[in-house]
């Protein structure tokens, strides 16, 4: 394969190809690690890292790995699209579990920590499942870039003991994207992916309701085209952000109005459209901690 940019939706600037022998060190690395667990289950979200390890699990450890996916509000039909169709394609063996974080006053209150409580019930129901079935480790999708991120949930992973395998191997988001693309996983160019939760800004109460009209509107914006974006949840008002390279087609006169009527039609009185273009994990600048269009981060977060 040849050394190229790769221009990923919602990134400022196309990531470099990493060094194939670096990554493909990092990669049997990660295996050799991988086949030295005795059964394993795998936080699977259906994003670029989590499907890469989810893969990489069944390569080393064949029916001894199992990807587990939550169902949620939070986790929308498109998302869970997606990884049906990764399931699909690869042979993965997969189940889902429902987790029960939209009960939790702690998590509807969306303070900053909101990701430590989704992480801690996900965390935690993998954990009932190790007990069940008898497998020996969890492990979840962190990769060498994630941790110079805002990410409360990694400290429920931490308390959990969940296997940081990607980190482990200090393999890099666009290590993860080359290595998938050479191993054919369609997940590679993938953008960024987060849970519904994280388009409610800090204080707003997070219900079924609201995710489900965010989830509506989201959509619609799918429907138009568009690949990279968020609508932000202001009460009445949706900001919507869309990837700066499609912003010129966002603001003509034509697609402004029909943004406008699609996502007023989802049950929202005011649309904006953010001039400044989608970044990644805004609503985290009022916490004093700068959002980001190149870096993508875990999926359910951002």
């Amino acid at each position: 394969m040849s050394e190229k940019a790769i221009q990923i939706a919602g990134a400022a600037t196309p990531m470099t190809d990493p060094s194939p022998a670096m990554a493909g060190d990092k990669e049997e690395q990660l295996l050799r690690t991988l086949g030295r667990i005795d059964s394993l289950l795998v936080a699977f979200s259906g994003g670029a890292d989590s499907a890469y390890l989810a893969w990489a699990a069944a390569k080393a450890l064949g029916e001894r790995a199992l990807a587990v996916t939550a169902i949620s509000p939070s986790y929308s039909e498109h998302d869970r699209r997606v990884a049906e169709q990764f399931i699909r394609n690869h042979a993965i063996r997969h189940e889902w579990i429902e987790t029960r974080e939209a009960e939790n006053p702690l998590y509807i209150a969306n303070n900053p920590d909101r990701c430590y409580h989704c992480k801690d019930e996900l965390f935690g129901r993998m954990e009932e499942l190790t007990r069940e079935r008898g497998f020996a480790a969890i492990a979840y999708g962190i990769n060498a870039d994630d941790t110079r991120d805002f990410r409360p949930g990694h400290r429920a992973a931490s308390e959990h003991r969940i296997l940081a395998p990607l980190l482990d191997a200090a393999l890099t988001k666009a290590e993860i994207r080359w290595l998938s693309r050479r191993a054919g996983l369609e997940t590679w160019d993938r953008p960024a992916s987060a849970c519904l939760s994280s388009r409610v800004p800090y204080g707003t109460a997070v219900t079924p309701d609201l995710l489900r009209q965010i989830e509506r509107a989201e959509q619609s914006l799918r429907e138009l085209g568009f690949q990279q974006f968020r609508v932000r949840a202001h009460g009445e008002l949706a900001r919507v952000e869309v990837d700066t390279n499609d912003l010129s087609r966002a603001l003509g006169a034509q697609m402004a109005e029909r943004i406008a009527a699609c996502v007023r039609a989802a049950g929202f009185a005011h649309v904006e459209i953010d001039p400044k273009g989608y970044r990644q994990g805004s609503l985290n600048e009022v916490l004093g901690v700068p959002s980001s269009r190149q870096h993508d981060g875990a999926a359910r977060q951002g």
